[in-house]
């Protein structure tokens, strides 16, 4: 399966200023798969290491301080002959801070060595930061990946063709019956080669609720154990959290007496790993958004929309029948492709209650309003009094209609969100 990030692992390959790469995500999204997958298209031979209870690599970081010694003992340890610029060399589930350090040698030297370490606890990066290394994220696959995946790249053209022309999309119905398909299944590679396979919707059930349970394993590696069952219990809650009218998060949701302070820890934990994805309530709007944010007051989203869809307990009707369970994947849908486009995730609501789903800010600085308008949301007031408000140049309206422009407001299928880069709005 194609992947977005391939092009970027290329763009690396040749640069000539070519450093160490951290590559960083969630378990599960394909991160080794894919890394393989470009070192065997791209390099003369790969050697892959798996540094997880590694002893003997780990003493060999630790004792060797030298680009020449390092290089040797890998190839001796792998027993495969290691190239300047023709060998890709992984290190997988990097977490030990004496790896890091010697990569670090790789990337203040000017080296021909390729690297690129794979690790799946973003907390623990905070350690890791220099400009002797590279870092890159990398997410379960999107819409657009998916269509790939299914063998219509076509259709997905056609998608960034109508966004990028503002007209309508000759092919909607179809966008939309695949876009609901994606909903069920989610970007996970192992879901989505299942369902490539023909695979029960009862099996890919079995296989996301196994990756739930990798990810409530990830939670156990949280250094203070008191936030372990906290963080599971946080996790629990969202398919609850989202069903709700008002998304914000409530700590009652979980059990009578939870307080903030006791979960502020475990929800962090969270959010920095990608498990999870915070949006912050505002109440003003200016540049940069960051200091209009209320710690106290946000939503969460789970990282995968099969994922919710699964621990929601769906099935194919909930999601044509149930407008309020439309409203929460469409709602974790645009949260989640949103954060893998690069932005930081905020909401609007006012006094009067009236609320706008995501405000975004580019890197330009413009900031733009995204409301989400289902069948019970048609008549929503909230983007146009925002509009008027807060002078915007841009806002966009996401519907399951076809794409138009009504005044200043853009409107574009669920389908297509996509595409809000940075290099579009």
């Amino acid at each position: 399966m194609e992947r977005k990030i391939e092009s970027f692992f290329q763009k690396w390959k040749n640069d000539i200023i070519r450093k160490p790469l951290i590559l960083y995500g969630p378990k599960q999204v394909g991160k080794t798969f894919t890394t393989i997958k470009f070192g065997r298209k791209e390099y003369k031979n790969t050697v892959y290491f798996n540094t997880e209870n590694n002893q003997v690599l780990l003493e060999m970081f630790t004792k060797e301080k030298s680009i020449e010694k390092i290089i040797l003992n890998l190839s001796l340890l792998s027993g495969e002959t290691i190239l300047k610029s023709d060998t890709l060399i992984i290190l997988d589930n990097v977490s030990d801070n004496e790896i890091v350090k010697d990569l670090k040698i790789f990337g203040s030297e000017k080296s021909e060595y390729h690297i690129i370490a794979i690790a799946s606890n973003r907390e623990k990066l905070n350690e890791f930061k220099g400009e002797e290394l590279q870092f890159k994220g990398m997410f379960e696959m999107d819409f657009e990946e998916y269509l790939w995946a299914h063998g219509e790249a076509s259709l997905a053209e056609l998608i960034r063709e109508s966004f990028n022309r503002h007209k309508i999309c000759p092919f909607h119905k179809v966008a939309l019956d695949f876009f609901q398909e994606y909903l069920m299944t989610g970007g996970l590679p192992e879901v989505v080669k299942a369902e490539l396979d023909g695979r029960s919707s009862y099996e890919l059930d079995a296989i996301k609720q196994k990756i739930v349970d990798v990810y409530k394993k990830e939670i156990s590696l949280n250094k203070v154990l008191i936030d372990i069952p906290r963080g599971i219990e946080v996790m629990n809650s969202i398919p609850n959290q989202l069903r709700k009218d008002n998304k914000k998060f409530q700590y009652g949701l979980m059990g009578t007496g939870k307080r903030s302070k006791e979960y502020e820890t475990a929800i962090n934990y969270l959010v920095n790993n990608q498990i999870v994805y915070r949006s912050y309530k505002i109440k003003n709007v200016k540049s940069p958004l960051s200091s209009c944010r209320q710690k106290d007051s946000f939503k969460l989203y789970l990282v995968d929309d099969g994922l919710l869809f699964t621990m929601m307990h769906l099935n194919v009707k909930d999601l044509i029948n149930n407008e309020l369970i439309k409203e929460a994947l469409y709602e974790n849908h645009v949260a989640k492709t949103l954060v893998e486009n690069g932005y930081s995730l905020y909401y609007y609501q006012s006094e009067g209650k009236a609320e706008v789903n995501f405000v975004i800010q580019n890197k330009m600085g413009k900031i733009i309003p995204i409301e989400i308008a289902t069948r019970s949301l048609s008549k929503a007031k909230s983007l146009s009094v925002f509009i008027k408000k807060f002078v915007v140049q841009q806002a966009f309206r996401i519907t399951e209609n076809n794409f138009s422009t009504r005044k200043e407001v853009r409107y574009i299928p669920i389908y297509s969100v996509f595409c809000l880069n940075d290099n579009k709005i």
